[in-house]
């Protein structure tokens, strides 16, 4: 893999404003979020038919979410990679690269034939397509973090840091509005025949967008210091397997919960009540849309008070609200009643957002910065694939098996459970 020094900034640079740092990670993740949401929604609405039609509707749904969860499997690799060369040639340069790696398997997906044209090759195709995805988000997360946390004063690192995490609820707003706009003015018909491919193909848009945004800000000022006095990690990987291992697996631990909940929450409940409950893929989309502004509002107010105050009491109250919400999800949804499907949603993007926006600078905090890109990548990652990367998966698998959400409620209380406890342990080393 060939880097472009040029594209890392030199130390003698003038360094720029956090806020303006801060917003570019923000406009730059939403972006590559979006790119990564609209294939969860896909594959909600459309990839079963599409490209798994010889299964039956509820195997072509599993079908879907499985290679949905193959963008997961990537991510560590992604993180592992990226945070290689993040530690080694620096932050900048990686989110360039893991922007035009998320956008063109993007759009390469939206321009995929299926099933029906090129037979088992469609499949084939979208799931390594999704694998690029993987590798392209898996890089993203650490360096959009540690751009916006590296450059914040000291005490404002999470609120700062938090820019990049309003980056997931905001790629969802903006693919939920790209969705609601299709659906409603597209038969079911004409959106499986090419509908389906805008989101996709739009994409590529963005990316152009996101890639001016990011070339125009400057090296973390921390990365410099480590160029400075010429401190990289021959291998940072493997120092922080030698030497932080227990930070990871924590690091780790503490984010499966809120990724379990949020790809329920994101991919999984669309399926979930049009499929069974019989109800509007609108109104779910809209009841979605509204839950992601008020997730993306509480994420930089939960972060500042964790600046103001203490981090691990905002952790621990928000991650007890995740338990507790947990409980509430799918009684309060099965009844099919419009009102408390909304207030289902508001209280679990509530608790989302109090642990999702402080959680970037805590993971920040636990790694040197020599080894800070590869150390807070490999955790949020493997994280990412016991929480999110099957939760889809196992909940349509439960369901399917048990045809009842109570395995899911008790599935989804276990990982939050475990995440409460992972984050007592990892706030006590770093506070």
């Amino acid at each position: 893999m060939t880097i472009d020094r040029n594209l890392s900034t030199a130390p003698a640079q003038k360094r720029v404003r956090p806020m303006r740092v801060a917003t570019a990670s923000f406009i730059g993740t939403a972006i590559e979020w979006y790119d990564y949401f609209i294939y969860g929604m896909a594959a909600a609405i459309a990839f079963g038919p599409l490209f798994f039609p010889s299964v039956s509707p509820a195997a072509g749904t599993l079908a879907a979410f499985a290679t949905y969860s193959v963008g997961f499997a990537a991510r560590p690799i992604g993180g592992i990679i990226m945070g290689h060369f993040g530690d080694r040639v620096g932050r900048k340069s990686m989110l360039v690269i893991s922007l035009l790696t998320t956008g063109l398997a993007t759009v390469g997906i939206g321009l995929l034939p299926t099933y029906e044209t090129v037979g088992v090759w469609a499949p084939v195709l979208l799931v390594t397509l999704r694998f690029v995805q993987g590798l392209g988000v898996g890089g993203e997360w650490g360096g959009a973090v540690l751009m916006a946390v590296e450059h914040a004063p000291d005490r404002k690192k999470a609120f700062y840091g938090s820019f990049p995490q309003m980056g997931v609820p905001g790629g969802l707003i903006v693919a939920n509005l790209v969705f609601l706009a299709l659906t409603n003015n597209l038969s079911n018909d004409a959106f499986l025949a090419w509908g389906w491919r805008i989101p996709f193909l739009a994409s590529a848009v963005m990316v152009v967008a996101g890639l001016v945004i990011r070339l125009t800000i400057t090296e973390s000022p921390e990365f410099q210091e480590v160029k400075k006095a010429d401190s990289e990690q021959r291998m940072p990987i493997v120092t922080v397997l030698r030497e932080s291992w227990k930070e990871v697996l924590l690091s780790a631990g503490a984010f499966i919960g809120i990724n379990a909940v949020g790809y329920i929450f994101m991919a999984y409940l669309l399926s979930y009540t049009t499929a069974v409950l019989g109800l509007s893929r609108n109104l779910i989309l809209t009841f979605t849309l509204i839950a992601s502004m008020v997730w993306l509002a509480v994420i930089p107010w939960a972060s500042a008070l964790s600046d103001r105050h203490d981090r691990r009491k905002v952790l621990m109250v928000g991650s007890t609200g995740l338990v507790g919400s947990t409980l509430l999800l799918f009684p309060m949804i099965n009844t099919a009643d419009s009102a408390l499907i909304l207030i289902a949603l508001l209280i679990t993007a509530v608790f989302m957002g109090i642990v999702y926006g402080p959680i970037a600078a805590l993971f920040s905090e636990l790694f040197k910065a020599e080894v800070r890109y590869s150390g807070a990548s490999l955790g949020y990652q493997l994280g990412s694939i016991l929480g999110g990367g099957i939760a889809p998966t196992v909940a349509t698998g439960l369901y399917t098996s048990w045809e009842s959400t109570v395995p899911i409620s008790l599935y989804l209380t276990g990982v939050t459970l475990i995440s409460l406890a992972c984050v007592w342990l990892v706030t006590r080393r770093t506070g």
